[in-house]
């Protein structure tokens, strides 16, 4: 008895059809961003925790129009709308521009600050102001390490977070 199965080999893979990852793809669409806005500006690309992180700075202020928060928050969901309809798959992708991150972060410091005096000052609670998700996240962080107690609440564009003792 002969046996007829035959293997399939493996097909070689060239290098033009290797899929883009997630960080090349959004890479790319801020280096093709910068161009038609003819803005300079250097791409740090860095994954920390499974999540990609992209940073666009520059040596001078051209950047100044685009770093701040809200139009950031625009940049990264188009961004991730790019990445998504490459790969398919949802993106939680962070971008920085200009250091931009650093300022929010100082700004939500300063609002849970606030926050904490008020509490301290006889109020049962305080609310913060609507925030996406990332940054209502940092704003949590920074509340426990006040020793303080936050929850999120809303839908939508009117999700905020509530600070208590």
């Amino acid at each position: 008895m002969t046996d007829d199965t035959t293997t399939a080999e493996a097909p070689e893979t060239d290098h033009d059809e290797v899929e883009r990852d997630e960080a090349d793809i959004a890479g790319d669409y801020i280096e093709e961003l910068l161009d038609i806005c003819d803005l300079d500006g250097d791409i740090e690309i860095e994954e920390r925790a499974g999540r990609v992180y992209l940073s666009v700075t520059d040596d001078g202020d051209s950047l100044r129009v685009l770093s701040k928060p809200e139009t950031v928050t625009a940049l990264q969901e188009l961004t991730r709308i790019a990445v998504q309809a490459e790969t398919g798959e949802f993106s939680r992708l962070i971008l920085d521009v200009a250091g931009s991150r650093d300022t929010r972060a100082s700004e939500l410091q300063r609002l849970v600050d606030t926050a904490i005096e008020r509490i301290e000052g006889g109020s049962s609670s305080a609310a913060l102001p609507p925030m996406s998700s990332y940054e209502r996240k940092l704003v949590h962080d920074l509340v426990a390490e006040k020793g303080f107690h936050s929850e999120s609440e809303g839908e939508g564009r009117d999700r905020h977070t509530v600070v208590t003792r």
